[in-house]
């Protein structure tokens, strides 16, 4: 059997299972009943106009991390970096890696014009560009220990505390009104960190420190989406349900009074080539993916962000690369129609730039597992053309109907925003419109 075939079992064995289940969760929570309804300057109904709409983008969020926007080598490789991304994505995830955004005290690199850090382009630059292709920004993220500042003091929780605080107050009065969904705290059961703070131990801190966390943010951003994040294997593996470590992390916080909005999943399959059939494939299993988000969404009611995806190829033969197109179009499928989800975020768009590795090394840190979607010459991948497929022609709303007597023309689509024109006697004109369940009044002029 080869890998492609190997790779899929587990969605070929569950097929009969999983595909009614996914066909009836997006028709029920992806799609909306909406209507037209279409009246003369004077309100009154207009009938027999011609009601043409298109979907634009989805009010799912679907995207990457853009940490290589303008950070390539030449001037050409960076445009078409940003080509291919805004060309299949409507989201975005912002580095705000402490470390790396205020290398030197009191002195974060927020403006478009900082000095160049590797992977951390500057959160106004890429505010910038999100605006300019109607992409939605996420933050990642306001506190994770792993990228504490080398000029923190050692072994001082309480200045740690004080600056982490005046680091969230300073991102809240730049970014809050920018920036909506904002990830709080990252990969706190992670074992494998040494970097915690400058070596900072206090239990008091460790058992509070999502608690703090949220409580110091929600103070701040009051009214942005807050989301907690953690690392695959703490998320994925609850077998013991509300008695495994990521759930009693956040009921534990959500106890102390922590303000979680929205549950991060993440999910990178960094396995070995030679273990990727026993330790990665277990993952694929369309009950085991159903039971993980219906066990969050029922314990905790709150909506959930695939936050992280790396679905490895390890090289560029035909096979690995259709193997991961093929286990992506079957992980997405899943995921987009549970009804608490409300995000999926792949992570590297393009090979060799990935974490830990030198620029094009494909041997080291993550390059290895050849996670991108784009080549490292800038090709796409079949699983770029996926996931354009998926958002932009399978899921995807476009069509016409007339207004009745009453001037409602009803449609039925994916929720998201669309242009709708209105075509009667020579007269069209357009309209932008978010579609997502309800009536819409348009004035024909």
């Amino acid at each position: 059997m080869g890998r492609l075939a190997t790779m899929i079992r587990p969605f070929a064995e569950a097929e009969d299972w999983a595909q009614p289940r996914i066909k009836e969760g997006i028709e029920k929570n992806r799609k909306a009943d909406n209507c037209i309804e279409i009246v003369d300057p004077q309100g009154k109904p207009v009938s027999d106009v011609t009601v043409r709409y298109k979907q634009k983008t989805h009010s799912f969020w679907h995207g990457a991390n853009c940490f290589m926007l303008d950070e390539l080598e030449t001037p050409e490789k960076n445009e078409k970096y940003r080509k291919l991304f805004a060309a299949a994505f409507n989201q975005a995830t912002l580095p705000f890696y402490w470390s790396d955004l205020e290398p030197e005290k009191g002195k974060p690199r927020f403006a478009k014009d900082s000095p160049k850090i590797y992977r951390r382009p500057a959160p106004d630059l890429c505010l910038e560009y999100c605006s300019e292709h109607g992409i939605t920004p996420k933050l990642h993220c306001l506190n994770y220990d792993q990228w504490s500042p080398m000029w923190l003091p050692m072994h001082d929780v309480a200045e740690v505390r004080r600056q982490l605080e005046r680091r969230i107050a300073e991102i809240a009065e730049r970014y809050a009104d920018k920036i909506h969904c904002m990830e709080v705290i990252n990969e706190t059961l992670c074992p494998f960190k040494d970097l915690d703070y400058r070596h900072s131990t206090d239990f008091f801190w460790e058992d509070e420190l999502i608690s703090w966390s949220f409580e110091t943010a929600r103070k701040y951003l009051p009214e942005n989406e807050l989301v907690i994040n953690e690392a695959t294997r703490f998320v994925w593996d609850v077998n013991r349900g509300e008695r495994s470590w990521y759930a009693l992390s956040i009921a534990d916080a959500i106890r102390r009074g922590a303000g979680i909005d929205t549950i991060g999943m993440q999910f990178h399959m960094f396995n070995r080539f030679e273990t990727e059939e026993e330790l990665t494939l277990p993952y694929y299993d369309p009950k085991r993916l159903f039971s993980v988000m219906d066990f969050y969404d029922r314990h905790f009611h709150k909506p959930l962000q695939i936050t992280e995806v790396t679905i490895p190829a390890y090289s560029n033969s035909a096979e690995d690369e259709e193997t991961q197109a093929k286990v992506i179009e079957n992980l997405y499928s899943i995921w987009f129609s549970h009804p608490a989800m409300e995000a999926i975020t792949y992570w590297n768009l393009v090979d060799g730039y990935a974490a830990f590795a030198p620029q094009g090394d494909m041997t080291s840190g993550e390059n290895y597992y050849y996670g991108g979607l784009v080549r490292f010459d800038f090709t796409p991948k079949p699983a770029y053309y996926t996931i354009q497929e998926l958002f932009q022609h399978r899921w995807h709303t476009e069509g016409s109907a007339k207004t009745d007597a009453e001037g409602c023309a009803d449609i039925r689509g994916f929720k998201g925003d669309y242009d709708v024109i209105l075509e009667k006697n020579g007269c069209r004109q357009t309209h932008a419109c978010l579609l997502d369940g309800g009536k819409y009044r348009l004035v024909l002029e």
